[in-house]
């Protein structure tokens, strides 16, 4: 049998265990992967794209486990009583090639989502910051504010989106957890006074949600909306402002805030930062940029910890996934027993 992790028992474990613990523990395990980034097969997501949006498949092994996520972003979906992203993926035993765990998804995408950003703003924010800015008030808005909280303990948020709903929503979900939060009238008053900025809209076109005047310095900035080709969220010239890191740059070109620029354009993967092989910030009042699409590393991360969170737990299920008969070289053998005979 291989371990189920539904959407029930994905949404029961974080109502137990908390979402800014699992957050937190999150983030070490996806800085624990990325200082062993080289270890990684890696390749940049395979991709369909058609007018309605993106269907994609994110996979990596560490030559031990291997995994993949297949996971869809449809910006139009909302409109129609659609999420705009779902998802579910799978770790697999590398030595035997069998799937062992299987999950869902989306929350756990935003878990890891979430996860990332903070773990990259550990390393690259002013370590005094305390104010944090989000352009951007759907489905990942709560998650990155959760995480911010539970890894560099702030709680002021400044927040803007064309959706008065969407800010609505926010709001409704994180004071009652606690969060100081300043509905801003536009991008530009969102960001002031903050010390890092999240940029998380869905819409799939080449948007300038944030530009050069509104930069100032010191802020970290963390890009994460734009995850496809033809789809950003910075000013070219913001990305001139500072130093920009990358999860994994191949993919990167093709679908994040770079993609603006040309090929040759400098940038620092993050994991170098991690492992101590580059600098991150290198003073407080430098601008520094995290260009992020969501790599699938991180995925792997997500999905190793929810299944060691889970392990032996009453929320793990399980699914017949594998056909296994008695003899390995007779598959018939399973269907042989219901054909008629005579």
């Amino acid at each position: 049998m291989t371990d189920l992790l539904d959407v029930q028992a994905m949404a029961r474990w974080i109502q137990r265990d908390g979402a800014e613990n699992i957050l937190r523990g999150m983030a070490g395990y996806v800085e624990d992967d990325y200082r062993r980034w080289e270890r990684f097969d890696k390749t940049p997501r395979v991709a369909s794209h058609t007018p309605f949006g993106v269907i994609e498949l994110m996979p990596t092994s560490d030559g031990e486990l291997y995994s993949f996520k297949f996971v869809n972003g449809h910006p139009m979906n909302p409109a129609r009583g659609f999420q705009t992203v779902t998802a579910f993926g799978a770790l697999a035993d590398v030595d035997n090639g069998y799937p062992i765990f299987l999950a869902e998804m989306t929350l756990l995408t935003a878990l890891r989502t979430a996860a990332t950003s903070a773990m990259a703003a550990k390393h690259l924010a002013r370590p005094d910051a305390r104010v944090s800015a989000m352009i951007g008030s759907g489905s990942q808005s709560e998650f990155q504010a959760l995480a911010f909280r539970a890894v560099l303990g702030i709680e002021d948020l400044r927040i803007f989106d064309v959706d008065p709903a969407a800010m609505e929503k926010m709001r409704r979900n994180l004071e009652p957890l606690g969060f100081r939060i300043h509905h801003a009238a536009s991008a530009g008053e969102a960001v002031e006074g903050a010390d890092i900025v999240t940029t998380c809209t869905a819409d799939k076109q080449l948007a300038t949600i944030l530009t050069e005047d509104m930069v100032t310095p010191g802020m970290h900035l963390n890009a994460i909306g734009g995850d496809c080709p033809g789809k950003t969220e910075l000013a070219p010239g913001v990305l001139d402002l500072g130093p920009v890191f990358v999860e994994f740059t191949p993919q990167t070109r093709i679908e994040g805030e770079i993609q603006q620029k040309p090929a040759d354009f400098p940038v620092t993967e993050l994991w170098e930062v991690i492992a101590g092989r580059a600098k991150g910030r290198t003073s407080a009042e430098q601008v520094t940029i995290f260009d992020s699409v969501g790599f699938a590393i991180s995925d792997f991360s997500g999905l190793r910890y929810a299944r060691d969170a889970n392990r032996g737990t009453e929320l793990m299920g399980d699914v017949d996934l594998v056909a296994n008969p008695n003899d390995p070289k007779d598959l018939f053998s399973l269907i042989s027993v219901f054909s008629p005979v005579g």
